[in-house]
């Protein structure tokens, strides 16, 4: 990429039928765009294609506005769901944290060393043992604390805080609260959530006490997108490790928490990069 060019990324999907490459290609090409980096998928199940393509641009008007009235044409004659934004757009990003805090650190790690690139806009918790982590690097922190009888007034706190930070993206890095129907709704598609075991397997409280219980040989952790549905929405990352009789409960969640930090990080990264597009329950996520 020369010092004049500018990267951009196009994500859209649509029926799936011939040509949607070659008008999409062609297009680019015509607005005086270079391919960097091409990647599709046509799913036979929902008869829905899947695309994700970055390339730059050298010319003079290489606004996302422009890109977007240039491309519209094409988007209109396969009835895309899509969308163009710059590549170094860094999504303004809300993280929510209860008392666990190694998700919280790991994402933070990342976001110091460049790796996340994100706008941590907020840390917010119904606890204040996270404050001075969060402190360290300068992020405004929230404490929300809640009840029984104080939940939906926080909730509705909480909401503001998202339209006050014009957020794009809300992490639940180990939050244990139970979001509203309303509210996951309101964050379809921009909410990921780690569950700490692998899905579906286990669900619910004390989920390595079940798993240790049951003498299981993997233990995993499950990154989604939140819906109203209870950890059963469209799945973006997992991992599993193996275990065996000789490891106590106690020793589970040790390495229960390693995986779940590294498996929410992952799935934070290919949002970020705009890699996952929602497929109806699934997702499609391009390397």
């Amino acid at each position: 990429m020369t010092r004049e060019s500018r990267g951009h990324i196009l994500t859209l999907s649509c029926p799936d039928r011939i040509g949607i490459v070659h008008a999409v290609s062609g297009c680019l090409a015509g607005l005086g765009c270079n391919i960097l980096d091409s990647a599709q998928f046509g799913d036979p199940d929902s008869g829905r294609f899947f695309m994700r393509v970055h390339f730059t641009t050298a010319g003079t008007d290489t606004t996302d506005t422009a890109l977007s009235s240039a491309f519209a044409p094409v988007a209109g004659q396969f009835d895309m769901d899509w969308r163009i934004v710059a590549d170094s757009q860094r999504p303004r990003t809300l993280i929510m944290v209860s008392r666990h805090d190694h998700c919280l650190r790991e994402l933070l790690y990342r976001y110091g060393n460049g790796s996340l690139t994100m706008t941590p806009v907020a840390v917010v918790s119904n606890h204040r043992d996270c404050y001075q982590l969060v402190a360290s690097y300068d992020i405004p922190f929230h404490h929300l604390p809640v009840t029984p009888d104080s939940r939906a007034q926080q909730e509705q706190q909480l909401a503001g805080l998202i339209k006050e930070y014009d957020t794009e993206l809300v992490v639940l890095a180990r939050y244990m609260q139970i979001l509203s129907d309303e509210l996951c709704r309101t964050l379809a598609g921009r909410c990921i959530n780690i569950h700490h075991s692998f899905l579906p397997s286990f669900k619910g409280a004390r989920p390595y006490h079940q798993a240790y219980a049951h003498g299981v040989k993997l233990i995993g952790a499950t990154a989604h997108y939140v819906t109203p549905q209870l950890d059963e929405g469209p799945i973006i990352e997992q991992d599993v490790t193996r275990v065996d009789h000789t490891l106590a409960a106690e020793a589970l969640i040790e390495r229960g928490r390693d995986i779940e930090r590294m498996v929410l990080a992952r799935a934070v990264r290919a949002h970020l990069q705009r890699r996952v597009l929602l497929n109806g329950h699934r997702t499609v996520v391009f390397p």
